[in-house]
């Protein structure tokens, strides 16, 4: 069994992966399977992306499954990106 510790996110790499998918507030909500509200409240914060770990996980597993990529801080900073497309 792994005991890895999967890093944290910041709000700031949930709001650039939702703008590199071209994605708004309600799309993420849709694709989390989250309410608009909960989006909305978790995105006004700055810092970690705090809350319960099943908002936590539900945003960033939408996102990845959307093909983003989420970069650990490694001294350039976190960041995001797209996942390059197989095959091409």
């Amino acid at each position: 069994m792994s005991t890895k510790k999967i890093f944290e996110i910041s709000v700031r790499q949930v709001k650039a992966a939702r703008e590199l998918l071209g994605w708004k507030q309600t799309d993420l909500a849709a694709a989390s399977g989250l309410s608009i509200v909960t989006i909305r409240r978790t995105e006004a914060r700055e810092g970690d992306l705090t809350g319960r770990d099943e908002t936590i996980s539900a945003i960033r597993s939408a996102l990845e499954k959307a093909g983003v990529e989420f970069i650990e801080q490694n001294g350039g900073g976190p960041g995001v990106r797209l996942r390059k497309a197989r095959g091409k």
